[in-house]
């Protein structure tokens, strides 16, 4: 079954044609990263703007990539939201009207659902995960990324329960602000990520927040503001007046040493504890058989290796080995449109006589699905 796919939940215009929920014979996104970090952030009304422009050479560039044209194409999906209202807009209704004239069944895909099932397509990484054999359940899933922040348990195929939340900013959020604090660019994510790796992990005793006692939510608004006044400590030393909040001047006055070292030690203290509160998870939900990775701070490179380590750690002490997954292609860590087909593929076939054939499909910010 080949299922062409749209996502436009925020910046970035994809579209992909997957076969069978796992194998990508296209993935095709145009990012708007570039504009956006001219503001330091995505504007919605420029988002949606670009989307208009690029949806259709990117459908086109999909379909073109996988070498089928419409007949070939068995169902449309489409995210349907959380997200940018306006920017869901233009990729709902560009797919409802597809569908209403290739006549094909059109399916609704929550966005953080497709960031989970990117760990079923094809490619997916360590520790020698087998894509043939595919995922074993139960599975518990860390979503972490600008938008959401969740440990999920999956029991089966689209039953899903939140059993961790973030309760302030997601992980991804709090990098693209710190980032913004530094000076260090936008996608806050990839910025800190290779500044930290100059600096010292420990140069900074920055908080930990695990709130209450067997609690699997995060906080992340503590720590961000705690790197806030790290740098206003260091320029009221220095004698600088940090009373403007142009970030793009403050950080000009920082030296680039300390800024490594406090993305560093920032870096550490996020993955510390969303490494630690999902081997927290992992312990409370003893029948789980992998633990996987999903959003865009899942390419982390130091979230990777803490948890690989402190899994070993884990098993070395008596614990059951659990694997460990997730995208080994980081093109599937960010918004893409393969992950959305590929959800879209397991949802068809959990109930195919849901899915109606040339339906309009109506956004939501809503990020209820389970």
């Amino acid at each position: 079954m080949k299922i062409l796919s749209i996502e436009t939940s925020c910046d970035e215009t994809a579209c992909a044609v997957v076969e069978d929920g796992v194998k990508v014979l296209s993935n095709v996104i145009y990012s708007q990263a570039d504009l956006h970090a001219e503001t330091g952030g995505v504007v919605p009304e420029v988002a949606a703007r670009e989307h208009i422009l690029k949806i259709i050479p990117v459908v086109d560039g999909a379909l073109k990539k996988a070498k089928c044209d419409w007949d070939d194409i068995d169902a449309i999906a489409v995210t349907k939201g959380p997200g940018l209202i306006s920017s869901l807009i233009i990729g709902t209704e560009t797919a409802s009207v597809m569908a209403m004239i290739k006549n094909k069944p059109i399916i609704p895909v929550h966005h953080i659902a497709g960031h989970i099932y990117a760990n079923f397509l094809g490619g997916s990484g360590e520790t020698g995960a087998d894509a043939e054999s595919g995922p074993e359940f139960p599975i518990l899933i860390l979503t972490v990324s600008g938008g959401h922040n969740e440990i999920i348990y999956m029991k089966k195929h689209n039953e899903f329960s939140i059993v961790g939340e973030t309760r302030d900013d997601a992980a991804g959020e709090a990098f693209d602000k710190v980032a913004r604090i530094l000076g260090l660019g936008y996608p806050g994510g990839p910025a800190i990520s290779k500044a930290g790796e100059k600096g010292d992990r420990e140069a900074f005793k920055l908080p930990r927040s695990y709130l209450e006692k067997d609690s699997l939510d995060f906080s992340f608004s503590g720590l961000k503001t705690a790197v806030l006044t790290q740098v206003k400590e260091y320029l009221r030393k220095k004698g600088v007046d940090f009373s403007s909040d142009d970030f793009r001047t403050i950080s000009t006055k920082i030296p680039t040493k300390f800024k490594n070292d406090l993305a560093a030690s920032f870096q550490e203290a996020v993955v510390d504890v969303l490494t630690d509160k999902l081997l927290q998870a992992a312990m409370t939900f003893k029948k789980t058989k992998e633990i996987h990775l999903a959003g865009g701070v899942s390419a982390n490179s130091r979230l990777r290796e803490m948890i690989t380590h402190k899994l070993q750690i884990l098993e070395e002490k008596g614990g059951k080995s659990i694997r460990l997954r997730y995208p080994a292609d980081l093109s599937y860590c960010t918004d893409n449109a393969a992950m959305i087909a590929a959800a879209g593929y397991f949802i068809y076939q959990s109930d195919p006589k849901k899915i109606k054939k040339g339906q309009n499909i109506t956004p939501t910010t809503s990020f209820d699905l389970f």
